[in-house]
């Protein structure tokens, strides 16, 4: 039941910022270090890939666009960014979208060449069983990026959970890399990404930047 709880809470926060048009703000915000964390996944012809925490779904578009054999697949607990991505999405024939929580046990095992998730895991009410059925999606081989701004060495983003009135997982870098290696993933890359010097953004995203965890499902 907290388990439902938890979804809920988020659910209903993200379809009050896709309402309100913070979809967008969100997009600007992520999307320099998101490019940089995809970059990673070297994506190409025929493969397949899953952002989970979509959002308007941009980074789904953008693996659309590499090549058209590419099947893309967003997956968000909000229905209102649901609706935004597929409208959004609607001349990219190979993007789809699904509206549902995570993990998600009807998508079938070994399915995906690369998963990304940004600023999403933290929300997870059991995030070793989302790390779990990342392993699960993944091809042998296939490449997980998880990018969080709510990591223990980001002092300004400990009073996210009061702010936004939904319950987060706070860990360290260190607490990072061990739950996904816990999962049965090897990590490839722990590492900070920082925005583009021409960017106004935040000062702690200057400072302390995003954090990424890059890991693999053993062949």
């Amino acid at each position: 039941m907290a388990d439902d709880n938890t979804h809920e809470l988020v659910r209903a926060l993200f379809d009050e910022w896709a309402l309100s048009g913070r979809s967008e703000v969100m997009q600007r915000g992520h999307e320099a270090t998101a490019r940089q964390a995809c970059a990673r996944f070297r994506l190409g012809a025929n493969q397949r890939y899953l952002d989970i925490g979509c959002g308007n779904g941009y980074s789904v578009r953008w693996a659309a666009d590499l090549d058209a054999s590419l099947e893309a697949v967003g997956l968000d607990v909000s229905g209102e960014m649901i609706a935004l991505a597929r409208k959004r999405s609607s001349e990219q024939p190979n993007a789809r979208f699904i509206q549902a929580p995570f993990p998600l046990p009807e998508l079938r095992s070994g399915a995906f060449d690369a998963i990304f998730s940004m600023e999403v895991f933290y929300y997870l009410p059991d995030l070793a069983a989302g790390l779990a059925d990342v392993r699960r999606l993944l091809k042998p081989g296939g490449r997980f990026a998880c990018v969080v701004d709510y990591f223990e060495e980001n002092a300004a983003s400990h009073g996210w959970p009061e702010m936004v009135g939904v319950p987060m997982n706070l860990l360290s870098e260190a607490q990072w890399r061990d739950a996904v290696e816990a999962a049965g993933l090897d990590v490839l890359e722990q590492t900070r990404l920082y925005p583009p010097a021409e960017l106004e953004v935040e000062d702690w995203k200057r400072e302390v930047g995003s954090l990424l965890t890059l890991a693999r499902r053993p062949e």
